[in-house]
């Protein structure tokens, strides 16, 4: 293929000097999003890209079957209010799910569908909360992927918009009190009242009383506490408890309060502490019964469930419920009061793969599990507010597109409550979880999904995360399915820094031990190798956001080991990542560069600053949004720059640099199209020609 020479980039002399370190940033200029000098850069980066990706051959067909695949569609768990219920639907021709609600009479009717709102598909409804009795609705949406919610409130039976906008809303949980006459909620302060540059940051817990001005909403919470707090705050069904919770950015902690609004006035609960400056995550369900349960990973990394009165919701008075598992992660549980015997549901997943048990409300005894329909992953267990023997929960595995499931507890029998509406033939695929080991001795797991019947060194996409506490779990995904089906292996590593065994297993991923990530991903190439699924010159990574900072590491670590990359929203200069988007909430995460140790470690791995030249990379593909406000894509953009100049092989580095669109949600067509691109450029530099 000949190739288009790369746009000219200058290389400034910008050298810092941190904690005795010379810390070079050659392409700091590409920080400003708004320079002429920038601005022309990314056109010639995208010419470059739309003259490579032309000549990718498949690309039409990867396309096809990815958007074939997707034709599927999607559909969300029931939320019971009243006599209401609401959940998401997308049909397969549409470009957003669309929210809908059941009348008491059965009569179904679209609420909010994004592409009414907006037929250019840039809106996205980012999160939606009904009152206690189902008659009021809030619901936050975003235009062009910026997440920046505006919160407007819906009279549920006309449809009408009685409420909104209310701006700064961004990520806030919405209490309502019972009547729906008011909600507690969370809200940035405004621009004129923060440092410049801190305007993401500065949430407050207000109370808003419905067709009173938001000028006249109550603060509640969080004056004169750490700017990036991120605050959850609830209200039991009968709207006598209060809870407000509050973690330092993603840090895996939180503080957490109490007050009883039967004996304080909402304007000014009397917040009582439940924990304070203690290492752990805890949350509070009031139960129907009166009594308090304790959802904790204190002195539990792979938590339990204790119970207590809500007059001392204080960990000494805590009695074990249900016990952490020795292997087990306790996930998620639902109470089912309208039996003889009332139970407890409880969600696990075990080595990645859900289940669900039964026990005794009051003793906590195992009594049985609830059918599940096969190894996948299960997601949420929810009831009726008011009680009931049924639950609902969802459904999806490496071929089965969502569904909702509901559980009877009186039969003991599961049964298919909604599937996902449209018709797709699912290619066969095998999937089989296997061990090996890291660096260190750490044995890791990961799942190796194959088209049956092939053999031998194969094209292989080798996907990891590892951060956050968050699992790699099975799940139905139209592009494993379309690479899988075109002949090649598609392998899912559950690295340590995720959630799959629990909160230990994510903080031996973190902080001081990141390097423990990028390790475990190294080796499972390696046993991928070593084991005939694939070679050097066949195997891909791909990851985003910190999936991205992963891939970024390790072919900056190890570019013998890789022969293409895809790398998404990424955080790639750790140094600076603080200063930009959300980057400063997730200290707690990684480290911080203004302190000596934590840059330190931060420095050992940061992947801009290890690009050296002369060095024979993997073909890399860098896809950004340039409305991404969590993951600013200049890191993208100067580790391209980085790359194309130190590049020593015959092997293209790209920039898919794609305007209004974010780091979250997008429309179908949209993932599509990124989606075969990403794939015809692996299948491409992998050798897969199927």
């Amino acid at each position: 293929m000949t190739r288009q020479p790369y746009p000219p980039a200058r290389r400034d002399d910008v050298v810092d000097e941190l904690h005795g370190t010379s810390v070079p940033d050659p392409y700091r200029w590409l920080e400003d999003s708004d320079d002429p000098v920038t601005k022309e850069w990314l056109e010639a980066q995208e010419s470059l890209f739309a003259a490579e990706v032309k000549a990718l051959p498949g690309r039409e067909r990867f396309r096809e079957r990815i958007a074939e695949l997707l034709k599927s569609g999607s559909v969300g768990a029931p939320v019971w209010r009243g006599g209401r219920h609401f959940f998401m639907r997308r049909t397969p021709e549409q470009e957003h799910a669309v929210l809908y609600t059941v009348d008491p009479d059965g009569t179904e009717r679209a609420l909010l569908d994004p592409m009414r709102l907006d037929p250019t598909g840039l809106t996205t409804l980012d999160a939606w909360q009904p009152d206690k009795e189902g008659r009021l609705l809030a619901y936050q949406i975003s235009v062009g992927g910026d997440e920046e919610s505006n919160l407007y409130v819906m009279d549920v039976a006309t449809g009408t918009r009685v409420e909104g906008p209310i701006d700064r809303c961004r990520y806030s949980p919405v209490a309502w009190l019972p009547g729906g006459e008011a909600f507690y909620y969370v809200r940035r302060l405004p621009a004129t009242e923060v440092p410049q540059g801190e305007e993401q940051f500065h949430r407050r817990v207000y109370l808003h009383r419905v067709g009173v001005s938001t000028e006249d909403d109550v603060m509640i919470f969080g004056h004169g506490m750490e700017k990036t707090n991120y605050y959850g705050v609830a209200v039991s069904r009968d709207g006598r408890w209060l809870q407000i919770s509050a973690s330092r950015g993603t840090a895996p902690r939180n503080d957490l309060w109490v007050a009883d609004l039967h004996a304080s006035a909402h304007e000014a609960p009397e917040l009582v502490v439940v924990q304070e400056g203690v290492d752990a995550q805890t949350g509070l369900h009031f139960g129907r019964d009166g009594l308090l349960y304790v959802f904790t990973d204190r002195d539990a990394p792979r938590s339990r469930i204790c119970v207590t009165d809500p007059a001392t919701p204080q960990v000494e008075h805590w009695r074990d419920l249900i016990p952490q598992d020795p292997e087990a992660v306790l996930s998620d549980f639902a109470i089912l009061d309208d039996l003889d015997r009332p139970v407890m549901l409880v969600g696990w997943t075990r080595h990645a793969i859900s289940e669900i048990s039964v026990h005794d409300l009051r003793s906590g005894e195992r009594i049985g599990s609830v059918p599940t329909p096969g190894l996948g992953t299960i997601g949420g267990i929810s009831e009726r507010p008011e009680g009931g023997h049924e639950a609902w929960f969802g459904y999806t595995d490496n071929t089965t597109p969502p569904t909702i499931q509901r559980y009877d507890a009186r039969t003991g029998e599961t049964t298919l409550w909604a599937a996902s509406p449209g018709a797709v033939e699912v290619p066969p695929v095998t999937a089989e979880q296997v061990v090996y080991r890291s660096a260190d001795g750490t044995d890791v797991r990961m799942l190796i999904i194959s088209k049956p019947g092939t053999e031998g060194p194969r094209p292989t996409i080798l996907y990891g995360y590892g951060g956050f506490g968050i699992s790699m779990t099975p799940g139905y995904s139209a592009s494993i399915l379309t690479w899988v089906e075109a002949g090649g292996v598609y392998a899912i590593a559950q690295l340590r820094g995720g959630g799959e065994r629990g909160e230990d297993w994510h903080r031996a991923g973190m902080l001081a031990h990141k390097q423990n990530v990028f390790d475990d991903l190294h080796a499972a190439a390696e046993h991928l190798i070593a084991t005939g699924v694939t070679a050097p010159d066949r195997l891909a990574i791909s990851g985003g956001s910190n999936g991205g900072l992963l891939v970024g590491a390790a072919l900056t670590q190890r570019p013998d080991l890789y022969a293409a990359v895809v790398c998404s929203a990424p955080l790639l200069d750790m140094v600076r990542y603080e200063q930009f988007g959300l980057g400063a909430t997730w200290n707690v995460e990684y480290g911080s560069a203004e302190k000596p140790e934590e840059f330190a470690w931060l420095w050992s791995y940061s992947p801009y600053h290890h690009v050296r030249e002369g060095v024979p990379y993997p073909a890399t593909m860098f896809t950004v949004f340039q409305s991404d406000t969590r993951v600013h894509p200049l890191h993208a953009w100067k580790m391209c720059a980085a790359l194309q100049h130190a590049q020593a092989a015959d092997r293209p580095i790209l920039l898919r640099n794609e305007a209004e669109t974010g780091h979250g949600a997008r429309a179908v067509s949209k993932t599509v199209e990124l989606a075969a691109d990403q794939l015809a450029f692996l299948a491409r530099h992998t050798g897969l020609t199927g």
